[in-house]
């Protein structure tokens, strides 16, 4: 594994991260043929993801977004969720698809898959690029897993370090500072 500029082992590499967004994209496609899926971006951190995701389906979509925080600049989930984005649109009978960066304790997607079955859709299912199992507190169904990954703090490519790094093109994980 090689190391990134300034921080500590590149753990995903943009070209592992191009070739499972397309098979998730796929999967997608199969699962939704001859539906519309309406894909909403939980913000800040699976920006990139959704955007790559998005451009990998091939298939008629709509968008919108959503934003929580349950981190502020720390490391770990303070366990309160607060939303902070509502969604524009309405999901009324729509195949719904949360498009998430990372699972870690589970407790804001619980949150959000509860907060927003109450609007009515068709169906309601979760795309996430990283998981970590081991730091579960509420166990929620992921459909669509980029990677499954040890308890380790990681950055890069939408997830941030303190507001910085979300730019980087590969996903890393904490240097020995």
């Amino acid at each position: 594994m090689s190391l990134a500029p300034g921080n500590g082992p590149v753990q995903i590499t943009p070209e592992q991260l191009r070739g499972r967004i397309h098979e998730l994209a796929a999967k997608i496609r199969e699962d939704h043929q001859g539906e519309e899926p309406h894909l909403i971006c939980i913000l800040n951190g699976a920006f990139m993801f959704f955007t790559d995701l998005v451009k990998a389906l091939d298939m008629p979509c709509t968008l919108d977004f959503m934003q929580t925080s349950s981190y502020g600049n720390a490391k770990q989930s303070s366990g309160e969720v607060k939303l902070v984005k509502d969604l524009q649109f309405p999901i009324s009978g729509k195949h719904v698809i949360l498009v998430d960066d990372i699972i870690d304790t589970g407790i804001t997607m619980n949150y959000l898959l509860h907060y927003l079955q109450g609007r009515g859709p068709a169906s309601l299912k979760v795309a996430s690029l990283l998981s970590k199992p081991s730091r579960r507190k509420v166990e929620v169904p992921v459909e669509y897993l980029g990677f499954t990954i040890p308890d380790a703090f990681v950055y890069g490519y939408g997830l941030d370090r303190a507001q910085f790094d979300r730019n980087l093109p590969f996903i890393t994980s904490q240097g020995d500072d």
